[in-house]
């Protein structure tokens, strides 16, 4: 088998050293608090949908600091509270469709999902990003820890709790996270630094350890830090105290959900030693990481496993 990164028996207790600046803990609550602070000015559209057992809606909110998340929110049409659960997508996509979350909704559970601020959906970005970038959104703020794209969007993702837990159609107490690649990794940032959910389920997680990505790989969406440091290479160490806030290996031991992770040991995209250091930190009982020798960065691996890993825990 092609080894790319190292043998699964190193990865289960594989470990890279936490960068901490020394008011790390102290600048995600000041960035929580400023978003406590403003108001989500939801909104909600009915939309019509062929499937009579189902109630659809176009969703938004503000997002922080500038702009507007929108979203779907997918339930059984009697609109009954229920275990719900909340997605995030990939690196430049979007939702998806309506259709994407049947295999949930349909069970029972209450979905909402949502376009990542500026990329390629409905959601928009009016935040200000005071110095120049590379192409894509990874160099968006990065010399500035508050005002860096990936700051704002993690916190977007407690927003995302804040407005499920305004929706009658949602169990508070039975909320959980989950997405794929980008996705992942925010839905470990949101049960990094949110109490509330009660469950995590990131595949092939990004954002697990920058140096060690950018040591490893040169695929996109690594070349927009690749290239922005190739023509500024003076702003190497200001850029990486800024992703360190954002890095989960930094962040993961805050996470107090049952947590269930997939990694795929061919991925050339999402390194596996980056998500298992992440993994590794996470300090609850109740988690698991799948791997897949033979897979790179594809998602839903198993819907199976993360059906039953979503209704022992939410239902």
């Amino acid at each position: 088998m092609f080894l790319f990164d190292l043998p699964l028996e190193q990865l289960r207790t594989y470990s890279l050293p936490q960068v901490k600046e020394p008011d790390f803990d102290a600048f995600w609550e000041r960035a929580l608090e400023s978003s406590r602070a403003q108001p989500l000015d939801a909104t909600a559209q009915e939309v019509e949908y062929p499937i009579n057992e189902l109630h659809v809606e176009k969703v938004s909110f503000a997002a922080y600091d500038g702009g507007r998340i929108v979203g779907w929110l997918v339930t059984l049409a009697d609109s009954l509270p229920r275990p719900t659960l909340v997605f995030f997508h990939g690196y430049s996509g979007n939702r998806g469709k309506v259709a994407d979350y049947l295999l949930w909704a349909l069970q029972g559970f209450t979905v909402l999902t949502f376009d990542v601020r500026g990329q390629c959906g409905d959601s928009t970005d009016h935040a200000d990003y005071p110095s120049g970038r590379y192409t894509g959104w990874m160099t968006s703020g990065i010399l500035t820890p508050e005002k860096y794209y990936f700051t704002r969007a993690y916190v977007d993702t407690v927003r995302a709790v804040d407005y499920a837990c305004t929706r009658s159609e949602v169990e508070a107490e039975s909320i959980g996270v989950s997405g794929v690649s980008q996705g992942g990794g925010l839905s470990l940032a949101a049960a990094s630094l949110d109490p509330r959910p009660r469950l995590c389920m990131p595949e092939v997680p990004a954002f697990g350890h920058f140096r060690r990505t950018l040591e490893l790989t040169k695929a996109a969406p690594w070349t927009d830090l690749i290239v922005y440091f190739q023509r500024r290479p003076w702003d190497l160490e200001t850029a990486m105290r800024t992703l360190s806030y954002v890095e989960l290996n930094n962040l993961a031991d805050r996470i107090q959900c049952p947590t269930l992770v997939s990694c795929g040991l061919q991925d050339e995209l999402c390194p596996p030693s980056t998500i298992f250091t992440a993994y590794n930190r996470i300090p609850v009982a109740e988690k698991r990481i799948d791997t897949y020798a033979f897979n790179g960065h594809e998602g839903g691996l198993n819907k199976e496993n993360q059906i039953a890993w979503a209704r022992q825990h939410l239902m």
